[in-house]
């Protein structure tokens, strides 16, 4: 039993870490395009942005 209840806990906290990431990473590529001046960059990004209500203008 003490081995299930170890893995179990040790796969929740992977889960988490892997979400965590996730999020960051995600959160970080909005901004990152959010400000980013080149055009190509501002476009393709642009209805993503607007879609989370992230102001770009």
């Amino acid at each position: 039993m003490t081995a299930v209840a170890t893995a179990r806990v040790a796969s929740r906290a992977e889960a988490f870490k892997v979400a965590l990431l996730a999020f960051v990473l995600g959160t970080g590529l909005v901004f990152v395009t959010g400000f980013a001046h080149p055009d190509t960059i501002h476009d393709a990004a642009h209805d993503t942005r607007h879609a989370l209500s992230f102001p770009c203008h």
